[in-house]
């Protein structure tokens, strides 16, 4: 390949894009999967964070709805911490089993159905804009819950700031973004878990106090409200606290961030979380009911609960401070996920064809950065909706979570009673996922019925426009395939000829250079047009071909080279071919993330080697062109004319009609 081109070589937009994005990736060294891929400790902090981060503000939201009945507190906070650990322990047999990540949409789809998948796949995009949003909100609610009221006006603007940077950081590279991130969540770590522990253990004696409460409460509401009024209240209020969950899904979706081997550190990584935040949401709930913290207004229940807590210390003040200042910093971090996860499974639903394809595209910084634009273009939109209001938020948030948490656990309990006859621990495996599947789908009703009406129907309405968009999608993709199924059939039809001609190109001589894309019909096609449409004009074929590296082949070495191999094996067909009917030729090729660029540069020096030739592309076209077209089908081949013929390359772009 080329080197590359020097700062004043290249335009005002590639200078800015490196200043702040930074210099391309080489594709083709040899550590590159080391450099970009995480191990477990930093993927529990970029990955993670997200479900510890949850735990500021979704035991409060639990805890709110206990309303006078607080004395279930205690009860709250072991049921949340069970229900991370099943839920966990689920998530790490998905990434057993599905190693390669995209989490519920992968397991609804293979274990289910294709229908099941686009559910889980939309509702996840929602989720993972909604990730972005809550996360952002929720910290600028933890900043200014120490900031003077006349600030509040300001927050929302504060937090689009927040998104603009967390949108950067991740173009350059999600490996970076959670490196730069990583002392706020160290300092989280310490500070919460100093909090938690002095508080408890500072008012042990209050565990007496609490267990008093509870016997005299539980005796009065079992007489006044009966057992079924208390389960409602607890399961209303545990329902609406799943937003503590959130977050746990991140790891088996984004695996193609982990360091090999995958599984291994994908399993260490949902232990890590697992532990930290069964034990954060479990302590918050405790440390509220020993302190018996109440709302106020204007401020969170953390932030009140650190005050409480470190009022006694040397400059208790500040230590409060720092510790929901990481809080609201965590945050930032939690949002992370929704940057990995989200693109990650936009990029596995176009390899699918239920979105554009150009989602499943990496940068040259190996990012996917088509859904990272989009992502965070959602979740804009939606903080300016909301006003960045984390109430309305979660009730959103925690509705698709369930939606794409019940159908994964669905998906397990199908999957393993499939292979009961392989696996001896089936039993164990399936009872699980049961009794995750009911907690899931528990908590959903819940919150589904509860919070409709304040926002609910949103997430619903949103889905599902999402979800007949993909369905329109994936029609016309259809419809395409089904109209160049014809040209499919060119490759039975062409035989070899009787006499190959093994001599090597002239380069003195007319020569074709094709662009193709695998042997088919698409590039055949473009072949017999030169033969038939300049007959004895071209005495030589070049054909050359780029080995895209999308999220579908940037998996691992292997992945990559098996890439490698088929797009060499794919071009040998092609000289084989064309030489058997006596034409000399030759094939050139070479890896890369953006086809336009590594195509033109292999045509440039294609140019150089026979200066007398003439670039041939391919371009499919409809008999009625509309914008919906356009979206869905790049237009790489004039991207490539336009750059060869500003370089003074003649180059011709065959049409292909389509019948759609």
């Amino acid at each position: 390949m080329d080197p590359l081109p020097s700062e004043h070589e290249l335009t005002f937009r590639q200078r800015l894009s490196r200043r702040f994005i930074g210099k391309p990736r080489d594709v083709n060294e040899p550590s590159i999967f080391t450099k970009i891929s995480l191990i477990p400790v930093l993927a529990w902090i970029g990955l993670g964070a997200d479900g510890l981060s949850s735990s500021s503000y979704g035991p409060e939201e639990a805890f709110k709805a206990l309303g006078t009945h607080t004395y279930l507190g205690v009860f709250l906070a072991l049921a949340t911490a069970l229900t991370v650990i099943i839920i966990s322990y689920a998530y790490s047999k998905i990434i057993e089993h599905f190693p390669h990540g995209g989490g519920g949409y992968i397991v609804s789809t293979y274990t289910i159905g294709k229908n099941a998948g686009l559910v889980a796949g939309a509702s996840l995009l929602v989720d993972y804009v909604l990730t972005i949003t809550v996360s952002l909100s929720a910290c600028g609610d933890a900043v200014f819950s120490y900031l003077p009221p006349e600030f509040l006006k300001y927050k929302l603007l504060f937090v689009i700031f927040l998104l603009f940077i967390m949108v950067i950081l991740n173009l350059r590279g999600f490996k970076e973004s959670v490196t730069i991130l990583a002392p706020i969540f160290i300092v989280f770590v310490v500070t919460h878990l100093a909090m938690i522990i002095w508080g408890m253990g500072s008012h042990a004696d209050g565990f007496t106090t609490v267990v008093q409460e509870f016997r005299g409460n539980i005796s009065t509401d079992l007489v006044t409200i009966g057992f079924i009024g208390v389960l409602a209240i607890f399961l209303r209020a545990f329902s609406l606290g799943g937003g503590t969950y959130t977050g746990i899904e991140a790891v088996s979706n984004a695996m193609h961030v982990m360091r090999e081997p995958k599984v291994h550190s994908g399993k260490r990584t949902m232990f890590y979380l697992a532990a930290s935040l069964s034990f954060t949401a479990a302590g918050l709930f405790i440390c509220y009911s020993l302190y018996a913290v109440a709302p106020v207004a204007g401020r969170t229940m953390n932030a009140i609960l650190a005050d409480m807590t470190f009022s006694a210390w040397p400059l208790g003040s500040w230590i409060s401070f720092i510790t929901i200042l990481s809080e609201g910093a965590l945050l930032v971090v939690g949002a992370q996920s929704g940057f990995a996860g989200g693109p990650s499974v936009m990029a596995n639903m176009a390899i699918d064809s239920w979105l554009p394809r150009r989602f499943a595209s990496l940068s040259e910084r190996l990012t996917m950065q088509d859904g990272v634009l989009i992502i965070s273009g959602a979740a804009l939109a939606l903080l300016i909706y909301t006003r960045g209001s984390v109430s309305a938020l979660v009730v959103m948030y925690a509705i698709n979570v369930f939606i794409t948490f019940s159908l994964s656990q669905l998906g397990m309990i199908r999957f393993f009673i499939r292979n009961r006859k392989s696996d001896d621990a089936w039993a164990r495996h399936t009872t699980i996922h049961l009794i995750g599947l009911m907690l899931c789908i528990t908590i959903l009703t819940v919150t589904v019925f509860e919070k409709f009406t304040e926002g609910g129907w949103l997430t619903i309405l949103i889905t599902s426009l999402l979800i007949g968009l993909c369905l329109l999608i994936r029609a016309h993709y259809k419809k395409v395939r089904r109209g160049v199924r014809s040209l499919e059939d060119i490759t039975s039809t062409i035989k070899n000829g009787a006499k190959t001609n093994t001599d090597p190109p002239n380069p003195g001589e007319m020569t074709a250079i094709l662009l193709v894309s695998g042997f088919n019909g698409f590039g055949l096609h473009t072949w017999l047009s030169i033969v038939r449409g300049f007959p004895g004009l071209f005495k030589n074929f070049v054909f050359v071909s780029v080995a895209e590296i999308d999220s579908g082949s940037f998996k691992g070495i292997a992945e990559f080279e098996s890439l490698k191999k088929s797009t060499r094996e794919n071009l040998e067909k092609y000289v084989t071919l064309c030489r058997s009917h006596g034409y000399p030729a030759l094939y050139r090729m070479e890896a890369g993330t953006d086809v336009v660029e590594t195509a033109t540069d292999l045509c440039q020096s294609l140019a150089k080697e026979f200066p007398r030739s003439v670039v041939f592309a391919g371009k499919l076209v409809f008999k009625q062109e509309n914008p919906f077209q356009k979206i869905l089908h790049n237009e790489t081949a004039y991207a490539i004319q336009r750059r060869l013929q500003w370089n003074s390359i003649t180059t011709v772009v065959l049409p292909i009609r389509v019948m759609v």
